[in-house]
């Protein structure tokens, strides 16, 4: 996990005006995330609108970003579900030899108790060949992972390495990073807490907002980790206001806005989400305007 400290980014799916995976944009995304210094890469996460991608579309996405990548950080890819049986069944067939770790999400829709959680990602780790790191985003998935559950995992499961913690709660990540087992890392699913939790003792970020700004953003976590308090806080408070617009109407109709502006890719995303309206597409566009006062 040494390498997964710092700042990952949960890379977003270009698609062309016809919907479908914008290959040529996917790759300037990837070269961009890595030319701007961010430590490494995470594929099919939430932001890769991967809920409304085929079988074979995420394959195509898999196997771009490996090419694309060609070997220079390591990957992580998201492999989560609902249905435990099915994320076993992926873990023993799919073959993970570029992946550096794989990102599983807590079971969403069924709303399972603690025990559930514990029991679902006990079936993850027995099955899984690389270290898995817990994502608990309540907001998406309408239950918590508590910490006593989190800390439960980390220290019956050598290879559960990590929790990106999505809470949005830094006093729940911090009775983590407390009582975690020394190797087990907390990295933040949050970019607008990600700062104070990389100073309660965090190991990172995988943000959507990093892909947008890599430079700053990724420069901004290694200021934290080395303890360089204000020269990080000055990053943090300048994006503050575009974290909260990237996020305002969905994620990632904001980052592929940033995108649209920037002139990486398209800021088409498909239904049931909608691309941002034109008031918050003129405040976007003026933030990334004004940003290359970092630079």
């Amino acid at each position: 996990m040494q390498a997964l400290i710092g700042t990952g980014v949960a890379l977003a799916t270009p698609f062309k005006n016809d919907l479908s995976v914008d290959i040529e944009a996917l790759i300037r995304v990837v070269n961009f995330s890595i030319d701007g210094g961010v430590e490494y890469l995470v594929i099919l996460g939430t932001t890769a609108e991967n809920a409304t991608m085929t079988h074979d579309e995420k394959e195509l996405v898999i196997q771009t970003v490996i090419g694309a990548n060609n070997g220079r950080l390591p990957l992580v890819l998201g492999v989560g579900g609902n249905n435990t049986q099915e994320v076993v069944n992926e873990l023993k067939t799919r073959n993970l030899l570029d992946f550096a770790a794989i990102l599983s999400i807590s079971p969403y829709y069924n709303k399972p108790t603690q025990e559930g959680i514990y029991q679902h990602f006990k079936a993850i780790s027995l099955a899984s060949p690389i270290p898995i790191i817990l994502y608990n985003v309540p907001s998406r998935t309408g239950s918590n992972v508590l910490p006593k559950t989190v800390l439960r995992l980390a220290n019956e499961f050598n290879n559960i390495v990590a929790i990106k913690e999505a809470a949005g709660d830094l006093e729940q990540a911090m009775k983590i990073i407390k009582d975690k087992p020394k190797n087990f890392h907390v990295i933040s699913g949050d970019d607008m807490i990600a700062l104070p939790m990389v100073f309660a003792g965090g190991s990172g970020v995988i943000s959507v907002i990093g892909q947008g700004f890599p430079k700053e953003f990724s420069e901004m976590i290694r200021l934290g980790l080395n303890r360089k308090v204000d020269a990080a806080n000055k990053i943090h408070y300048f994006f503050m206001d575009c974290i909260e617009m990237i996020f305002e109407q969905g994620n990632p109709a904001g980052i592929k806005h940033v995108f649209h502006s920037l002139g990486i890719a398209q800021n088409t995303v498909r239904l049931p989400l909608v691309k941002v309206d034109e008031s918050l597409a003129l405040r976007i566009d003026e933030f990334v305007k004004k940003s290359n006062k970092l630079s």
